[in-house]
């Protein structure tokens, strides 16, 4: 009973699109679907019969290679049964041979044998006539035809009743899981039409490749082995390997040589190899949301219940599970286990690794995410989460300090290794732990002692044009410093003219004239136990640098529960991310952050 109405189910959101379609266009409900399944039945039926009789072709010209057909026969059983006897008679030569009694001696003289010997008798089939046959024929078929008729009924009813059926779901879901059981239907019904058209481009490509390579290759029916490669790769795994071992055998029967019949395997298997591991993950990486370890446990579960229609609804089947888990909270392990990717943020994986100190992966990770965005982006995304997971683990008591000297080496290792002067994210074992040990309670002040260690006390020369630099400034502190650090070398990245500076500190004030090479200075968002100095810190910058523009940056992760219109009487503008602040201040910055910024001046 639910493999039919399984399948009727699936085949209803594949047709889904075709119907609506035919909707926008004016036609009805009820025309609307009994027109597209017409037109997919009789594509189905139609592709069916050329096949078939493709297959009739094949099956008619196969006495024309019998002769190279036994001869590979030959072939294939001298190479496998020969080293077998050889094996078997190199063993019979050395064991021990038990002796032998003559007849006759010992007292054993004659041996009786019964003169009555059993007669050897044949039983024979009755032989059927034209109506046993087509009796017999239609006993076979009748299973298939009946199981799609059904199929066919119950595609039609689901389709027609497809709002209906919604409405239904929603209302057995409660009136309070409106939105969320809306989000399941639709993320569900999306992702199966997605994929089952990416699917059918990928197959139709592979196939018409395979069908057009092993004509020029001269193999005959070409056409049929190509259609065949295509539509048995629905079946995931098992339908291209039962596909290449029967082109292989076909291509071997009809040449007397082996050259044909390896060339083709090699060409079949470098063509799935290219399309499975190059093709499919860019293709099916946006429209199906399962893991390659869940499309072979979905394969083996379904097909193991339903046989082959099992193996064929088996990842759509998943891909509905994996989508109402992301929804409904009894089926989230579902996802957990067989989703495309696990349930874990950028943060929290860069949290785990640096907890680990595996600083490899985290810059494998980091460059690979480099690769499509900034440093900025990535501190936005990963790098400031994790570190931010990391703070409220240490408050609670979750890491001791080794975990958290470790946590700070492995983020001064990724951030000097990301940003310019750094060494390159292939640091020796021995360097890094000299770097490590060098680190002190206080991560910022050590990737500014670095940076400064390469490019001078003031991190730079300061014979620079006016309003060309913008400083980093914070409150003394390991937030501050950490917060300042990493924004700094985010800018640096862009070619920004970046420096970081400590408020009430002396030994890092430069000559007043100095002053006017800053052009903007940004502050870490205030948290509540530091509200009243860090007010003051922006009244002293405000009367030291008049001219420049005196930005704060409140961060999405940022825990500080300071009202943002308090703030916004102390500068000039509130930023919400690194990126942000890096569009404020690159030479590249729109009108829109220059106009922003005078506005609120």
């Amino acid at each position: 009973m639910l493999e039919p109405l399984a399948l009727a189910s699936i085949l209803s959101l594949v047709i889904a699109p075709l119907i609506r379609t035919m909707r926008r266009v004016g036609i009805g409900q009820l025309p609307a679907t009994l027109l597209s399944v017409v037109l997919v039945s009789t594509a189905v039926v139609g592709i069916g019969t050329i096949l078939a009789f493709q297959l009739v072709a094949v099956t008619g010209d196969l006495p024309k290679y019998r002769a190279a057909i036994r001869t590979k026969i030959a072939t294939v059983r001298e190479l496998t049964e020969r080293p077998f006897a050889r094996i078997e008679a190199e063993l019979s030569a050395v064991s021990p041979q038990a002796p032998s009694t003559p007849v006759g001696k010992r007292g054993i003289n004659t041996v009786t044998v019964s003169p009555t010997m059993p007669l050897p008798v044949e039983v024979r089939a009755p032989r059927l006539t034209t109506r046993d046959q087509l009796a017999r024929l239609f006993s076979l078929a009748w299973g298939p035809i009946g199981e799609a008729g059904l199929v066919l009924v119950l595609l039609i009813f689901i389709s027609i009743e497809h709002e209906s059926l919604r409405d239904r779901l929603i209302r057995l879901a409660g009136q309070t899981e409106v939105s969320r059981t809306i989000r399941t239907l639709g993320d569900a019904a999306q992702g199966v039409s997605r994929f089952f058209f990416s699917q059918f481009v990928v197959n139709l490509t592979f196939g018409t490749l395979i069908g057009v390579l092993l004509g020029v290759a001269g193999v005959p029916h070409a056409a049929l082995w190509g259609a065949l490669s295509g539509l048995v790769r629905f079946v995931p795994y098992l339908g291209v390997m039962a596909a290449g071992i029967v082109i292989a055998m076909f291509v071997a029967a009809i040449d007397p040589g082996w050259q044909l019949a390896v060339s083709c395997i090699v060409l079949f298997v470098a063509l799935e190899v290219i399309v499975a591991n190059v093709v499919e993950p860019k293709v099916y990486g946006h429209s199906s949301g399962l893991s390659p370890l869940a499309v072979i446990v979905s394969a083996l579960f379904w097909g193991a219940m339903w046989g082959p229609v099992g193996l064929l609804l088996s990842t759509p089947l998943t891909l509905c599970l994996v989508v109402a888990g992301r929804h409904v909270r009894g089926l989230e392990p579902v996802t957990i286990l067989l989703g495309d990717a696990p349930s874990v943020s950028g943060g929290q994986r860069f949290y785990q690794r640096a907890l680990t100190g595996d600083a490899y992966t985290i810059l494998r990770d980091a460059q690979a995410y480099l690769r499509r965005a900034s440093f900025a982006r990535y501190c936005d995304q990963v790098l400031l989460p994790g570190l931010s997971i990391a703070a409220a683990d240490r408050r609670s008591g979750q890491i001791d300090a080794t975990q958290v000297a470790t946590i700070q080496g492995t983020t001064a290792t990724v951030a000097a290794a990301l940003t310019q002067g750094g060494r390159g994210p292939m640091l020796s074992r021995r360097r890094r732990s000299r770097d490590v040990s060098l680190l002190d309670a206080n991560l910022g002040a050590h990737l500014r002692q670095m940076r400064e260690a390469r490019q001078g006390r003031w991190q730079g020369s300061l014979d620079v044009p006016l309003r060309s630099v913008v400083l980093c400034a914070g409150l003394p502190g390991e937030r501050d410093a950490v917060l300042s650090e990493l924004l700094v070398r985010s800018l640096r990245e862009a070619d920004v003219d970046a420096r970081s500076a400590t408020i009430d500190r002396d030994d890092e004030r430069p000559d007043p004239d100095k002053s006017e090479l800053v052009s903007t200075i940004f502050l870490p968002y205030p948290l509540e136990d530091q509200l009243e100095p860090w007010i003051g810190a922006a009244t002293r910058l405000r009367d030291n640098v008049p001219h420049a523009l005196l930005a704060t940056i409140r961060l999405s992760i940022d825990t500080s529960t300071v009202s943002q219109p308090v703030v916004e009487q102390h500068v000039d503008i509130v930023l919400r991310s690194f990126e942000e602040a890096l569009a404020f201040v690159a030479p590249e910055r729109s009108a829109k952050w220059q106009g922003t910024a005078a506005a609120v001046r």
